[in-house]
């Protein structure tokens, strides 16, 4: 799978939230992006996963296997006042409302055999903001990768919360073996830090991703492509 965006950009209310932005998304690929801290940067994750419209520019899917909708692949993880959890919330009731989404069985003993499963038994009765930004970053990444059809992540600045750059870095990459496109917009990071050098936001030219699984080959392909310029809208 290979998701474009092309001159992406996003206007809101009060001004342009993100510049027009390019950036190429494969299967089995880390892509690292960085921007400003606030809501610029998680309006690019967000029209990467077909969530919003952009104001311009193109966002363009290529699946070989023929997926209906760019947003249907995507799981956008833990992005402020979109997908991030209630932060009062026990770890078990977040839980069970991602297993939920993800059309799992979500009962009380499915809730605590999947803790028991990913090591978090001993959090089930802790309020979510109690967590580590390792394990918070770690069950929400893992639930998501979960869903069904799911074959990108875009993991919105877990670099909001912990100067740790390993304790989302590894498993962001562990998640980019098994196949699945993976991207982390990240903030508050020195680029010095990062895994590797990231694409920016409102650039055209980006570095490339880390390739950490070799495409298979696909004989088919299906593209869709939404493309929202002015002229177009």
């Amino acid at each position: 799978m290979q998701v474009r965006a092309d001159q992406v950009s996003v206007d809101g209310p009060h001004g342009t939230l993100l510049p027009p932005t390019s950036l190429t998304v494969e299967s089995g690929r880390l892509t690292i992006v960085h921007g400003e801290p606030g809501v610029g940067i998680t309006a690019f994750g967000l029209a990467l996963a077909g969530r919003i419209k952009p104001t311009t520019g193109t966002v363009t899917l290529d699946d070989a296997m023929g997926a209906t909708k760019l947003r249907d692949l995507v799981a956008v993880v833990d992005a402020p006042g979109v997908s991030e959890p209630d932060d009062a919330l026990p770890v078990r009731v977040v839980v069970g409302e991602e297993l939920a989404l993800a059309h799992r069985p979500a009962s009380k003993d499915a809730v605590a055999r999947w803790l028991t499963e990913n090591d978090a038994a001993a959090f089930a009765n802790m309020r979510f903001e109690s967590l580590t930004a390792q394990m918070r970053t770690r069950l929400l990444t893992t639930l998501a990768a979960s869903r069904e059809g799911i074959k990108m992540l875009v993991l919105d600045t877990p670099d909001r919360h912990t100067s740790d750059v390993d304790s989302w870095s590894v498993l962001a990459r562990e998640h980019a073996e098994r196949g699945v496109a993976v991207v982390v917009l990240t903030a508050t990071t020195p680029l010095s830090a990062l895994a590797a050098p990231p694409a920016r936001i409102g650039e055209q030219e980006q570095p490339e991703p880390l390739v950490c699984q070799q495409p298979a080959e696909e004989d088919t392909a299906t593209t869709e492509t939404t493309d929202f310029t002015e002229e177009s809208a």
